[in-house]
């Protein structure tokens, strides 16, 4: 039986209507699927915070305390003067107690300072020097001790001998104050504070990441610094 022509014309006209349908639909697909992805990504930005810009969030709020002071110790002077004068002798001793606080200058903490590994997930900080403060002295407490008699009693040798005393007292406290042992101390606790003055944002925020600290003059056998990069490095990078 030879078919109708309208049979012809019915079945060539669906299929072109089915193929377009098909492309409408298959774009339709990719703006949506290219939609969800856009809206994934800004999700996770926002979701996934970066520890970068933390990183430097927290080196902006460190600088505007200006110094860090973490430690704080306090030490004991006691120095002896003698002055001879007309074949007399006087002698004087001091014992002179001050207190001396630890601090580094955070004013002159940058953002090349900190460095951040992204395979390790660790951020590295380098901070200035610790400096010890000249000792503040308690007056109040301050103890005198000597002898000798008509000397001091008729001349200024007493007061001189306070005078030299106590210079030499300021420069024993100094000197106590900067030994190796109570500089271990003062740089172990300025490097657990300012540890958690990174950390807590970082880990507030969702993001595990470990914070090393270390000093200007310090030496460390650590390759974190040598294998990472400045966060401002990474932030000129990114914009």
């Amino acid at each position: 039986m030879t078919p109708q022509p309208g049979g012809h014309r019915v079945s060539g006209g669906v299929a072109p209507f089915l193929l377009k349908a098909a492309g409408v639909l298959g774009l339709i697909f990719l703006f949506v699927m290219a939609g969800l992805w856009l809206v994934q990504r800004s999700v996770s930005a926002r979701l996934d915070p970066d520890p970068v810009t933390i990183a430097s969030a927290s080196v902006a709020g460190l600088r505007e305390q200006n110094r860090l002071s973490a430690f704080q110790a306090r030490y004991v002077a006691v120095v002896t003067s003698t002055q001879q004068r007309f074949g007399l002798s006087a002698q004087r001793t001091v014992i002179m107690p001050g207190t001396v606080d630890y601090s580094v200058d955070l004013a002159k903490l940058n953002q090349h300072d900190v460095v951040w590994d992204a395979k390790t997930k660790t951020l590295g900080v380098t901070l200035p020097p610790i400096e010890a403060s000249p000792a503040r002295i308690d007056l109040n407490a301050i103890r005198a001790y000597g002898e000798g008699g008509i000397l001091t009693r008729f001349t200024d040798a007493g007061e001189k001998l306070d005078a030299v005393n106590r210079r030499a007292g300021q420069e024993e406290l100094a000197r106590q104050a900067v030994q190796a042992q109570p500089m271990k101390l003062a740089r172990d606790a300025t490097r657990r504070a300012v540890e958690r003055s990174f950390a807590m944002p970082l880990k507030a925020a969702g993001v595990d990441a470990t914070v090393t600290v270390r000093f200007a003059n310090e030496r460390t056998n650590s390759a974190v610094w040598d294998m990472s990069t400045p966060i401002d490095v990474i932030m000129n990078r990114q914009n």
